[in-house]
């Protein structure tokens, strides 16, 4: 019998499998919208909603999961990580006031494990679910010689749309503003390669100290915060500027939004960085400035605002989620664009 593909590591039936697998969570996303999605060779979203702006923009982000996966894979727990996915990208078209509509995933592997393609498809179904997102379609890909046996890779594409005249793009901060910080359920998406260094010979099963198994806390899923800034859209709030605090924590993604002249005051008493941070600055005694600018401290989202809508705005955020008042802007001068006081 001649050489099969199967021989050379790829199973087509295994992909096939965990198409079958993921389909019903999938379409669970579905609205009148998709014209085409699970089996197509291109997802078909009917865009007649965009009709109604006077001039729509789209917006797109694609991200992955990183390294965090290898820590899914420790603990053998993929559920977590489509969540992950879907709301970093969500985050990401969010700071530019654009509302999500479909998302695009990717899962590669060295051997694909159906059920573990299933539970990441599963999570970046519920999320999309929601936050009203469909998800449109995606690709699975087995890569013998390219990945490490036993780990796998998750990404994923958003679309959103924003009207022209109610893009966020950090223009219109000015000093005086001041600046809410919106709680982060964890790590999110980034720092875990250090992270997974520090905690490489614990036991993932012990509190060490939390209110819960540190795995369970390392694996938290990346929070979105649509239902917050659409709140305040909604509300009117004037909205100078949002930064979503990924990969350069609370040091380098502000000056990602804020003009040149100006710079962000964090007021470091304002908000507590959460014990699971601390634990792990102690673990490997990680200067302060590193931990700020590995890991969020405790700050996914960083919002600005006039200082006089400041009050209100902190109340109607504070309604799901935890927030307070961290900081405002300042002219720089010849200083640091983010300075704690």
């Amino acid at each position: 019998m001649g050489l099969s593909y199967r021989d050379t590591g790829v199973d087509i039936e295994a992909g096939a499998e965990a198409v079958r697998q993921m389909t019903a969570a999938v379409q669970s996303t579905y609205g009148p919208e998709v014209l085409a999605g699970v089996g197509a060779f291109g997802g078909l979203f009917a865009a007649d909603a965009l009709k109604a702006l006077d001039a729509p923009v789209l917006v797109a982000s694609t991200d992955g999961v990183g390294t965090k996966t290898k820590l899914a894979t420790r603990l053998g727990r993929f559920d977590t990580l489509g969540e992950d996915l879907v709301n970093h990208c969500i985050n990401d078209v969010l700071v530019q006031g654009a509302r999500p509509l479909f998302f695009l995933d990717y899962v590669a592997a060295s051997r694909l494990d159906p059920a573990r393609v299933a539970a990441v498809v599963g999570g970046c179904a519920r999320a999309c679910r929601a936050a009203g997102v469909a998800l449109l379609g995606g690709e699975t890909a087995e890569m013998p010689g390219v990945y490490v046996d036993g780990e796998l890779d998750v990404a994923g594409t958003l679309v959103g749309v924003v009207e022209r005249g109610r893009l966020i793009d950090g223009q219109a901060i000015r000093p005086g503003d001041a600046v809410l910080g919106l709680a982060s359920s964890g790590l999110h998406t980034n720092g875990y390669s250090l992270a997974r260094r520090l905690v490489d010979d614990l036991d993932l099963a012990a509190h060490h100290g939390l209110d819960r198994p540190l795995g369970e806390a390392l694996l938290a899923p990346h929070r979105a915060y649509l239902t917050e800034i659409m709140v305040l859209l909604a509300a009117g709030v004037g909205i100078h500027g949002l930064c979503h605090i990924t990969g350069g924590g609370v040091i380098d993604n502000p000056p990602r939004v804020l003009p040149a002249e100006t710079a962000l005051v964090l007021d470091t008493a304002a908000w507590t960085v959460p014990p699971l941070f601390r634990l792990l600055q102690r673990l490997g005694d990680v200067e302060e400035r590193e931990l700020r600018r590995v890991f969020n401290v405790g700050l996914g989202m960083l919002v600005v605002v006039p200082a006089d809508e400041a009050d209100a705005a902190l109340a109607r955020v504070r309604r799901t989620c935890e927030a307070w008042p961290v900081g405002h802007i300042a002219p720089r001068g010849d200083g640091e664009p983010v300075v704690f006081r």
